[in-house]
């Protein structure tokens, strides 16, 4: 864990009183829901009156049926990521929620770059810029040609910044989707809800 040490002072030297403050870091959250109007609205909010500001978002169904997942990327402390889940949780129709750190998750994103389609010739310098990032040509019309580049922010961004004096027409980038490394499977948090649900 990542700390900032802050250091104050006293009207001497010998009141010196150490402090450490937790850095912010980027965590992935994963939010499975039931599939029902509404209920982005309700997780969002929780953010809104945190004042945390959601770096990306996407839903998609889960691989449970009838349950959605909230891919959701904020930049904070861990112990602030600890209690938003928590409160999450406390959400009607809410089933679980996950954070995961960078290393504990395989994460992806894909964007669009719109281009000019005379910039893109054989032999190129587009082209080669295209294809040293491992891009691909999505669709090519008569006056434009669309670039799909799937990656990491870092990886979408530098090809945005050598695609630029080309005249990008037009750009567009997903949220993050992501899978956690750790091997727990949703249905088995389900069935424990279902059994702890039984009991009461």
């Amino acid at each position: 864990m990542n700390f900032l040490y802050v250091y104050t002072y006293g009207a001497s030297w010998k009141h010196r009183a150490t402090k450490h403050i937790e850095m912010k870091k980027t965590f992935t959250l994963s939010v499975f829901t039931a599939n029902k109007a509404g209920i982005l609205h309700r997780v969002t909010t929780g953010f809104t009156r945190r004042k945390i500001n959601i770096e990306s978002i996407t839903a998609s169904p889960s691989e449970v049926d009838n349950i959605h997942r909230y891919t959701i990327v904020v930049n904070l402390e861990e112990e602030n990521v600890k209690q938003l889940v928590t409160a999450l949780e406390k959400q009607i129709e809410v089933h679980k929620a996950f954070y995961h750190s960078e290393q504990n998750v395989v994460y992806q994103e894909i964007a669009l770059y719109k281009i000019p389609s005379g910039v893109i010739t054989h032999g190129g310098l587009a082209e080669k810029i295209v294809r040293q990032h491992g891009a691909r040509m999505l669709a090519a019309e008569e006056q434009f040609t669309v670039i799909e580049k799937t990656g990491h922010a870092a990886e979408i961004e530098a090809l945005f910044k050598e695609l630029e004096p080309f005249n990008i027409l037009e750009f567009t980038r997903s949220g993050r989707v992501a899978i956690s490394k750790p091997m727990r499977e949703l249905r088995e948090y389900l069935e424990e809800l279902e059994a702890a649900a039984g009991n009461c």
